[in-house]
């Protein structure tokens, strides 16, 4: 771990997201620090809308978000983050080496930086020895893989996963979740997700959205209560213990 000594905060400050009669997110704050940071709520409920204004893919309709007084709009913000989206665009004839190498360009690595960073991440991913297959032959595991391996080729400070367990099978999923609980000794990691399980396996933090507003935030500390029944509870509870 780095200890401290590297100090990393994403500081989301009053953001709100408004299409026309919609308000998609409603005035959200968070200061983020390294570790995991779980983010559940329903569909709608207005994660994906933020995870996308933290990527600078979005633009707030008002509110602020910087990364080490970094604003989102700018290269230095672009050139410590890495994303995953939900509906990650692949090419399908692509072999995963050559579309890790594909990314990489576009990232500004040079071809040197390129080919070192791609054999580490496969390596990384346990996908080293699938990287003369076609994208294609993948399962959704494999390519849920590659996808945090582009995200990763950059070294980012925050990585940004929106539903990156979604069709994974039991084995996957637990893989994964250790691939997570590692990246997020040294980096600011946050994990969209509505399968609780997930984030009480690996979440240093518990982030939960209900019509664009953070319902609760804190570490889960287990205990008699499961995560699942106590998320659930927030949401009957209409905002009691808001913050």
């Amino acid at each position: 771990m780095d200890g401290g000594i590297n100090k990393m905060e994403l500081s989301i400050d009053r953001v709100s997201k408004q299409y026309r009669n919609k308000i998609a997110v409603d005035r959200v704050s968070l200061r983020l620090q390294t570790g995991v940071y779980g983010l559940l709520g329903a569909n709608g409920a207005g994660k994906t809308t933020l995870m996308r204004m933290i990527c600078g893919i979005l633009k707030p309709t008002s509110g602020t978000i910087a990364f080490n007084h970094m604003d989102v709009s700018t290269e230095e913000y672009r050139a410590v983050l890495g994303y995953l989206p939900q509906d990650f665009g692949y090419y399908p004839e692509f072999k995963g080496t050559d579309f890790l190498l594909y990314m990489a360009a576009l990232k500004g690595l040079t071809k040197q930086q390129a080919r070192q960073k791609v054999l580490e991440m496969l390596e990384l991913v346990s996908l080293e020895n699938d990287g003369k297959r076609k994208i294609k032959t993948y399962s959704g595991g494999m390519k849920q893989r590659l996808g945090i391996a582009q995200a990763l080729l950059n070294d980012p400070k925050l990585l940004v996963l929106d539903e990156p367990t979604a069709g994974l099978d039991p084995k996957e999923r637990v893989r994964f979740r250790n691939l997570i609980g590692e990246l997020g000794k040294s980096r600011i990691v946050l994990l969209s997700t509505h399968i609780v399980s997930d984030i009480e396996h690996i979440a240093d933090t518990v982030l939960m959205m209900k019509d664009g507003q953070m319902i609760w935030q804190g570490k889960w500390e287990g205990g008699a209560e499961d995560l699942e029944d106590f998320y659930l509870r927030q949401f009957e509870e209409e905002g009691r213990g808001r913050i």
